[in-house]
Formats: C-alpha cells, sequence, structure tokens
C-alpha cells in the first residue's frame, strides 16, 4: 500500500474502508479475489525481473515488494478468517507491514515465487470464502487497529486492497518505464 494509504488506515480506519470499498463499487468481491492470481502472474509474465525490483520513487515499496505484501497480506487474511470462524469474537492484531515487507526481503526474491505463493494462499481461503455460510458473515473479530470487524465488511475489504495494490503496480510499472 503507499504510504498516504498506510497513514490514512492508522489515523482514520473508516476513511480507508470506505476507499477500499469505493475502489471496488459494485464488482463482486469474490471475482475480484479470483481474478487477482492470474492478473499478478500476467504482470510477472510480461515484466523483467529487474523492472520488478526497481524502486520507482525513494521510499516506497518496488512492484516485487508490493507482491509480497499482498502475499503477506493474504496469510493474515487467511488467519483472520478462521479465528473469526473459529472463535468468538476474537483479536485481530494489526501488522506493520512496511516491517514485515523489509524483514522478508521481499525484493531479493524472484517475481514469480511471490505470485505463486500468493496464488496458493488464496485459492486456499477462496475455497473458504465459497464455504461459507451465510449467516457467518456476521461473524466478527476485533481488529487492534479498526475495531469490531465483521467477515461481510472483511471480504469487499480484501478485494478494494487487492484492486488497490494492482492500480499501485501499474503506476509505478508506469514510472520506472519512464525514468528508463
Amino acid at each position: 500500500m503507499d504510504e498516504s494509504q498506510a497513514k490514512l488506515e492508522r489515523s482514520d480506519p473508516e476513511a480507508y474502508k470506505q476507499k477500499m470499498f469505493d475502489l471496488l463499487g459494485n464488482r463482486s468481491p469474490i471475482e475480484v479475489l479470483s481474478e487477482t492470481p492470474a492478473k499478478l502472474a500476467d504482470i510477472v509474465s510480461h515484466t523483467h525481473a529487474d523492472v520488478l525490483k526497481t524502486r520507482p520513487f525513494p521510499g516506497k515499496w518496488t512492484p516485487n515488494e508490493i507482491i509480497g505484501h499482498l502475499s503477506d497480506a493474504e496469510w493474515v487474511l487467511g488467519m483472520r478468517l478462521r479465528h473469526i470462524l473459529s472463535e468468538d469474537a476474537p483479536p485481530l492484531p494489526g501488522m506493520d507491514q512496511d516491517k514485515w515487507v523489509a524483514a522478508q526481503r521481499h525484493n531479493e526474491r524472484e517475481p514469480s515465487e511471490l505470485v505463486e505463493m500468493f496464488s496458493g494462499l488464496r485459492l486456499f481461503n477462496l475455497g473458504i470464502w465459497h464455504r461459507i455460510d451465510p449467516a457467518d458473515m456476521k461473524r466478527h473479530g476485533v481488529h487492534s487497529e479498526r475495531g469490531a470487524e465483521s467477515l461481510e465488511t472483511m471480504l469487499p475489504l480484501y478485494a478494494g486492497h487487492d484492486l488497490a495494490h494492482l492500480d499501485q503496480i501499474a503506476r509505478y510499472l508506469q514510472a520506472i518505464k519512464k525514468s528508463s
């Protein structure tokens, strides 16, 4: 997520959620979540790894780090989803995404490896989303930064998150292309 979105998520969680919902619009969250792995695979198959590992702006993530972040977010979503389905109002810890990206050194990994990891996690999580009973969508956890958050809120939130980062990757690749 770019720095302004990360700051918005921490400073005004409701505005952040609304921004993600607005990005999704009337699209099906499940459709968006289902399409993201192929979109990332397409980006990686048409873009040299060196380009994906190029930092377009000082202090910003590379496109490869964004893909790594999406993998991290998918892992966290899976954990939160399972906690909410299995427990009553479980705590949902936040994550310092910049520390996660830096500590795992995502930019040193091959983009195709990150996409493969993301795709596997997404497939696993989509299997759960497809089997959730509609009544379970009301179940919630308590996010450390955003407060009570139901599955019916999380689903479109994460779909909007995908769209935000796909757009970010496209913008960053365009900036890298212009600067070379």
